[in-house]
């Protein structure tokens, strides 16, 4: 399969939904997700409004995000049993998902903002882990 640019939300769509197909089938990150979310279209969505917004600064849903409050939430239902390892293997997933399908300023965007993201996010499930 020939890599291409993401342009639109139909490529953004497509990346999330090819990343988390593995996801809910990894070894450790699926238990994590798919004991957390309920329904998945309704999810897919929402991760694909994101994106969106992150790689093309379009769509819906502008400020809606709180990514880090998620986390602490998610973190503290799994019983606070997400680590760094699982963050490593979320992007070494997103990182081969996008480079399979992707090229382009856009798909090294994706990359290293998700690096970014997954430092930010596993800082603030440690601190709201300290802070009780």
């Amino acid at each position: 399969m020939d890599r291409i640019e993401i342009k639109s939300r139909k490529e953004v769509d497509f990346l999330v939904r090819r990343f988390y197909t593995q996801i809910r089938q990894h070894e450790s990150l699926g238990p994590i997700f798919n004991e957390v979310i309920q329904d998945w279209d309704h999810h897919l969505v929402h991760l694909s409004d994101f994106w969106e917004i992150i790689l093309l600064q379009t769509g819906p849903g502008r400020g809606k995000f709180n990514p880090a409050q998620v986390h602490v939430t998610v973190d503290k239902k799994v019983k606070e049993s997400i680590d760094q390892i699982h963050f490593g293997n979320w992007l070494e997933l997103w990182f081969q998902t996008v480079d399979r399908y992707f090229e382009g300023d856009n798909a090294e965007y994706a990359k290293e903002h998700a690096r970014r993201m997954a430092h930010m996010l596993f800082m603030r499930i440690w601190e709201a882990r300290n802070k009780d």
